[in-house]
């Protein structure tokens, strides 16, 4: 998954960022209110991590702008400020939870999974054919054909990236622009050629495993059962 971190507290933003990255997301970080309106608008992302005391505008400005924009990217404020009537001022602005600080970085992650969860319909662990992914551990398995255990399909870091994005939640067509913005840095675009060669290899070691990534030309990649493969 892809994350805004807005936070002007440069060690505590080094410290999520980093949390995050380990965890196996890609995290983009402002420290001032413009530089996290320039980022959300040209970056589509899972959620936000804002906080709310930065040193140009009250996060809830850049909250509310968002908001009158239309833009509906699930929202996680992180701030010092925890009384009540603060909490229901943010939830008034468009947030869509409130965590004071200081914070555990585990509960950071929960709450921002369970955020995009509810925003995506999509449950931790999925099923699209024989392949089952467990978003929370980061892991693919195959169910075997008959009796046994699921089998464990490992992929390089970027290959699963795709098929996460793809499977969050199956069953609906992703644009390939779309696709490569997710999981494109400032300093790593990944340009359709790139992401058409990881498709590429994703199909061929899917195969057998009951799913499979269709083309949609025009509109994007899809993953559903492969035919005559895995109940």
């Amino acid at each position: 998954m892809r994350f805004l971190l807005v936070e002007d507290e440069a060690v505590l933003r080094e410290v999520v960022q980093n949390s995050l990255i380990q965890a196996g997301h890609r995290v983009d970080a402002a420290a001032t209110a413009e530089q996290a309106r320039h980022l959300w608008r040209v970056q589509p992302f899972d959620a936000v991590l804002l906080d709310l005391n930065l040193p140009d505008a009250n996060g809830l400005d850049v909250l509310r702008e968002q908001r009158k924009r239309g833009d509906r990217t699930p929202v996680l404020v992180l701030t010092a400020r925890n009384r009540t009537d603060e909490r229901i001022a943010g939830l008034d602005a468009g947030a869509d939870d409130y965590l004071g600080k200081p914070f555990e970085l585990a509960e950071v992650e929960a709450r921002l999974r369970a955020l995009v969860r509810r925003a995506q319909g999509a449950e931790d662990r999925t099923e699209v054919g024989g392949l089952l992914l467990d978003r929370r551990a980061r892991r693919l398995f195959v169910r075997a054909r008959g009796a046994g255990p699921p089998a464990e399909l490992e992929l390089p870091a970027r290959e699963f990236e795709v098929l996460l994005e793809l499977m969050t939640p199956p069953g609906r067509v992703v644009n390939k622009q779309t696709l490569s913005d997710k999981l494109s840095g400032f300093d790593d675009a990944l340009g359709h050629n790139a992401l058409e060669a990881f498709v590429s290899r994703l199909r061929r070691k899917l195969h057998g495993s009951g799913a499979t990534i269709r083309t949609l030309r025009g509109l994007g990649y899809l993953v559903e059962p492969e035919k005559g493969g895995a109940e």
